[in-house]
């Protein structure tokens, strides 16, 4: 599916860089997926300074916010680290809103830890038993007899909706489960708490966590790109309709091998090329 994906947008993207000649200068808002919000602002950055007329504002939120923003028109640009829903399609048409996707780059859910636990490698059933509050003892995975703590994200989140598809199975986070709102928020609570499990984008990896091979495989780079890592995704922007003026250019720029791809990178997630 990446690939075909990334075949259709190769032909939009030179489309629009063709057609991208004569632009307003004027103001960008973005808003969303606060996994895609470290991209957006090192994106954000290097593009104003070679656009000083353009400014930028980014904030978070959520995906599932993002699109409503979209939808409702308070924002030119929706970051998403899911795809949108069928139900929001719907909503916006009746809007008059048509959101286009654009994908920006690849990234994979890494399940974390605390880094005094001596766990490595978990399966995504072991994963969806804890999540749904049937495992509820580290003692159970072979390490010491304490209760987990169970961090997962808000469901705003497109990080959770897409753990809720790929590793629960569609089934519900148990109500025992602490919600936090950002990525960061959830490597802040496992760093602070050595019995705690939670999961973060690769671009929040960090020394204050451990992270997990699944089903033996570690997640990075190349297995994200690859597909072996079972929890891997696309991540988005998107656009109400087809974009014009600082936001076709801005496009540009994120999709641009030598520009904001470089960016995609430094940002610790995986670029398309």
């Amino acid at each position: 599916m990446f690939k075909r994906i990334f075949k259709i947008q190769t032909f939009l993207f030179a489309l629009i860089f063709c057609g991208s000649a004569s632009l307003l200068a004027g103001n960008i808002v973005i808003k969303g997926s606060t996994t895609v919000l470290p991209i957006a602002q090192k994106v954000a950055e290097a593009y104003m300074k070679e656009h000083p007329d353009v400014k930028i504002s980014i904030s978070g939120g959520g995906s599932g916010n993002g699109i409503k923003a979209i939808i409702d028109g308070s924002t030119d640009i929706a970051d998403s680290s899911r795809f949108i829903k069928g139900k929001e399609v719907k909503l916006a048409l009746k809007k008059g809103k048509y959101p286009v996707p654009w994908r920006v780059a690849y990234d994979c859910i890494i399940p974390i830890v605390h880094p005094n636990n001596p766990l490595k490698d978990i399966s995504l059933d072991q994963l969806k038993d804890i999540y749904m509050g049937k495992i509820n003892n580290w003692e159970d995975l072979g390490w010491t007899n304490k209760r987990i703590v169970v961090i997962s994200r808000d469901t705003s989140s497109g990080t959770y909706e897409v753990w809720e598809k790929k590793v629960m199975k569609k089934k519900r986070v148990y109500p025992g489960a602490l919600l936090q709102a950002s990525n960061g928020a959830v490597s802040q609570a496992i760093s602070n708490n050595k019995y705690a499990i939670g999961y973060i984008g690769i671009g929040y990896l960090n020394s204050s966590v451990s992270a997990l091979k699944v089903n033996g495989i570690q997640g990075s780079i190349e297995t994200t790109l690859s597909g072996e890592f079972p929890i891997s995704r696309p991540l988005f922007m998107f656009t109400n309709g087809w974009p014009e003026g600082d936001i076709v250019s801005f496009l540009n720029f994120v999709l641009h091998p030598q520009k904001g791809q470089k960016f995609v990178q430094e940002a610790g997630f995986v670029s398309l090329y």
